[in-house]
């Protein structure tokens, strides 16, 4: 059965309001909502709803009603989602990723770790995260660093995309690890890469839209919090992210060009977390910031 997207174009502004009601109205059914900018210049921004094409008549009156009492004028519009894996088709054949102690590799290249590197084995698919990108290399690094130097107890993978920064925190020390994403197709990608890895328990896999959902109080504090996802959301989220970190805890943020790290290092300063450190890797930035 064919995937859709149901959505509707407005500003961020009311983006973010729509995003709020489409939460409390189909996140715990299951359904996969998001924002995404279209033009930053003339402030468009669509919310849309996942679902399968089947429920379209009945999710369209729903999302329709939902919309009709603050957003009269609103028009939904409807995308079909392609069967085709353009990710996988994209990143068939890429060599084996180091950064740190980790290795990322595909299945192809199963038994290419070293003596003392630790083997992630993620083919692509489906779900951000094969290590090539250098957001993905760069949480890799820094999440070595604090856990081989800090008292980490407990971590969250806030978007974890293919899992693979999670399994990462997993693999290096036998902690309670809970992974979130946006997206239910990702959380099961996630889902299916940590049992690949031979996880068999600690980790719990969400599909969570936001710091509301029941399982970031069930799980944390965190004491170690990775968030690699844009600068814009990101910045956003600083002080509810705060909120959920243990005293002393670590906080690593990515999928930031070098040009915005500065507005996002203001938005945690203000959230009461100190800047630690920034690596830089191809352009994109990985910053390192704790709570003193």
């Amino acid at each position: 059965m064919s995937e859709i997207r149901l959505f509707t174009t407005t500003t961020e502004k009311n983006a973010e309001a729509i995003l709020a009601l489409m939460s409390d109205a189909f996140e715990d059914e299951g359904y996969a909502i998001a924002t995404m900018e279209i033009d930053e210049k003339r402030d468009i921004w669509e919310a849309s709803l996942y679902l399968m094409a089947d429920e379209e008549e009945e999710m369209r009156e729903r999302f329709a009603a939902l919309l009709a009492p603050a957003f009269p004028e609103a028009r939904i519009e409807r995308e079909d989602i392609p069967d085709v894996d353009w990710i996988a088709r994209s990143l068939e054949g890429l060599q084996p990723v180091r950064a740190g102690r980790f290795v990322v590799h595909g299945s192809h290249d199963r038994g290419t770790a070293r003596s003392g590197e630790i083997a992630i084995e993620i083919d692509a698919g489906q779900a951000f995260g094969t290590g090539h990108h250098g957001t993905t290399a760069g949480c890799l690094e820094v999440i070595e660093h604090v856990m081989r130097r800090g008292r980490i107890r407990s971590a969250l993978d806030l978007g974890t995309g293919s899992g693979v920064l999670a399994i990462a925190a997993r693999k290096l020390a036998p902690i309670p690890v809970l992974a979130t994403d946006i997206d239910p197709v990702a959380t099961k990608v996630a889902r299916e890469n940590v049992r690949k890895n031979g996880i068999a328990a600690g980790m719990t896999l969400e599909t969570a839209t936001g710091f509301h959902h029941t399982a970031f109080r069930r799980h944390g504090p965190f004491d170690l919090i990775i968030a690699n996802i844009l600068a814009r959301p990101l910045m956003r989220m600083a002080p509810q992210l705060a909120a959920h970190l243990a005293p002393g805890g670590h906080v690593v943020l990515s999928g930031i060009l070098a040009n915005q790290r500065w507005k996002v290092i203001a938005a945690y300063s203000g959230a009461g977390l100190r800047h630690v450190r920034t690596i830089w890797r191809n352009g994109w930035v990985t910053i390192h910031l704790d709570r003193p």
